[in-house]
């Protein structure tokens, strides 16, 4: 079913146009492109394409860290995961994937959601003492 998926959006080319549209929004939005200041955009964009690619059923291999190792360091609320959520779907639609596909894609990249958001700031911080923190407040006018 996976592998179907991966074929029947349109393969890589499409992964890769979804992931440039998603993250031109995500770099342009006001709480979550301060997650990314100083990262290589383009080195962010192809792994996240390698990952749902190898997600999708592709023979594309992701070679990064698991999402739970990758995001350790970020304190992501169910808030921030969402607004990031809506952000994919609006590219996914952008791009124009059937609505069945869509669904397909969000129903994947929703399984994620638990490893990588916190439910608390204060454990947060205790468990997770050995990489720089980043935890960025929603703004007041979002």
């Amino acid at each position: 079913m996976k592998a179907k998926l991966f074929y029947e959006i349109g393969g890589l080319e499409i992964i890769q146009k979804v992931h440039e549209v998603f993250y031109d929004k995500v770099y342009a939005h006001e709480w979550l492109k301060k997650y990314f200041e100083n990262h290589n955009r383009l080195l962010i964009e192809n792994q996240q394409t390698a990952f749902m690619s190898e997600k999708f059923g592709s023979k594309v291999s992701y070679v990064g860290r698991p999402p739970r190792y990758a995001h350790l360091h970020m304190f992501i609320t169910d808030e921030l995961f969402e607004v990031r959520h809506a952000l994919l779907k609006e590219a996914l639609i952008e791009v124009g994937l059937r609505q069945d596909h869509i669904a397909r894609w969000l129903n994947i990249d929703a399984a994620f959601k638990h490893h990588i958001t916190n439910d608390s700031l204060e454990l947060f911080n205790v468990t997770h003492t050995f990489h720089k923190k980043i935890n960025i407040p929603k703004p007041d006018f979002l």
